[in-house]
């Protein structure tokens, strides 16, 4: 099984910063760091079987979008030697205006 190199883009980090202000203000900083945790060691998961989620070429070529915990989409492109997570959306937000 191939093996590539996760990467989060800066505007990803941006997302996971600005979810992380989001949950830390509504609820707790530590409620708020163990989510932001989970949903960077899932990325990280990516780097086998990176073919993952949804193929959402009508969107834009070669984009994937995969679900996490029934609260947030990762938006991200598998490369020949890695994958780059584009974005992060939680919640309802129209993650499809976004990106196309």
């Amino acid at each position: 099984m191939k093996r590539r190199l996760v990467e989060i883009s800066e505007e990803a980090r941006r997302d996971l910063f600005a979810l992380y202000d989001w949950i830390a203000d509504a609820g707790s900083p530590n409620t708020a760091l163990a989510y932001v945790e989970r949903i960077e060691a899932f990325c990280k998961k990516l780097d086998i079987a990176s073919e993952r989620g949804s193929l959402r070429d009508d969107i834009r070529p070669g984009l994937r979008v995969i679900g996490f915990e029934r609260s947030a989409s990762i938006a991200f492109m598998v490369e020949e030697k890695r994958v780059v997570i584009l974005r992060i959306f939680y919640g309802g937000r129209n993650w499809t205006d976004i990106l196309s």
